[in-house]
């Protein structure tokens, strides 16, 4: 998911800034590639955190969703790109029945397509998918 990070820079030269969709998050930086790389770890502590407490994360939206928010003229926009698939709590083994020819079908399919790592990770990105259809 893209998150919109609001970026201002100090008289020093260095950046600081906040996460407009994560109430509490801020970072900084000696550079403004600094700053955005301090920006995905603290959205990766606080969603760390989040999900260690039951919680999903937010929803991003979107750089024109905040342009008249007070707190965001006169700096500049960037994203941060953050994999929530690794917030989604612990891992589940679970037993399912298919046919023997689909299951063939979809091994080939998830060795010539590694992005899936796994059987189970190519469920799960389907399953994802399918759910996001109907959120």
């Amino acid at each position: 998911m893209r998150y919109p990070i609001y970026l201002h820079q100090a008289d020093d030269g260095s950046f600081s800034g906040f996460v407009p969709d994560v109430i509490g998050c801020y970072f900084a930086g000696d550079t403004i590639d600094d700053a955005i790389s301090d920006a995905t770890n603290a959205l990766d502590t606080y969603f760390e955190y989040m999900s260690e407490n039951g919680h999903t994360p937010v929803e991003a939206k979107t750089v024109a969703d905040h342009l008249n928010d007070e707190d965001c003229n006169g700096g500049i926009w960037a994203y941060v790109d953050i994999d929530l698939t690794k917030y989604e709590g612990r891992t589940t083994k679970l037993n399912i029945t298919l046919p023997q020819f689909l299951l063939v079908r979809i091994d080939d399919y998830v060795n010539s397509h590694r992005e899936y790592h796994s059987r189970s990770g190519f469920f799960a990105e389907l399953a994802r998918r399918e759910l996001a259809k109907h959120a």
